[in-house]
């Protein structure tokens, strides 16, 4: 009975997360130049992958820009939107898997953070190099750090700062474990 009322738990809340990776883009989306620079579906994949685990939160990462792109045409699905799910993917996954295999202390917080970021801009980098063998078109190193961390910054450090803040205050809540 618990382990199904937690399976429910889950899935509502990462229901909850794909709707906030939906909607927190338009909120962004206003401030000029650095709306997208911000990473706003990046933070509900991070939490879902601290709140509900790595399976939900690889899940919602996949499907949030395949899914945005489907109902709002944004982001582009091609190269944006797919390698952009291959990177949330990834988020999700090692965020949250490093988060459960990790004595739970606010040092491992920021570690399957950063591990996560780098990791999935990694993954980024290697489905955009893929895309553009497949369809014919130029993707350098230059692009590469323009795209994964020159332009992600401003997202970097956002995330850096409020996501280990929010588990932080969650767990202290007795919300998540």
């Amino acid at each position: 009975m618990t382990n199904t009322r937690n399976n429910t738990r889950d899935l509502i809340l990462a229901a909850l997360c794909l709707a906030l990776a939906m909607l927190l883009p338009f909120l962004t989306g206003q401030i000029q130049t650095l709306g997208n620079m911000l990473c706003p579906m990046h933070i509900p994949v991070l939490l879902c992958a601290y709140i509900c685990g790595y399976r939900w939160a690889a899940a919602v990462g996949f499907i949030s820009p395949l899914l945005r792109y489907a109902i709002f045409g944004m982001p582009p699905i091609m190269p944006a939107g797919v390698s952009m799910a291959f990177e949330l993917l990834t988020y999700g996954l090692v965020a949250g898997l490093l988060y459960e295999k990790l004595k739970k202390n606010t040092l491992n917080i920021y570690v399957s953070l950063i591990i996560s970021m780098i990791s999935g801009r990694v993954v980024w980098g290697i489905a955009r190099l893929i895309i553009s063998g497949v369809t014919g078109t130029e993707f350098t190193w230059q692009l590469f750090i323009g795209g994964a961390v020159l332009q992600a910054v401003p997202g970097i450090i956002l995330h850096i700062l409020l996501i280990p803040i929010i588990v932080m205050a969650l767990r202290r809540a007795k919300l998540i474990d």
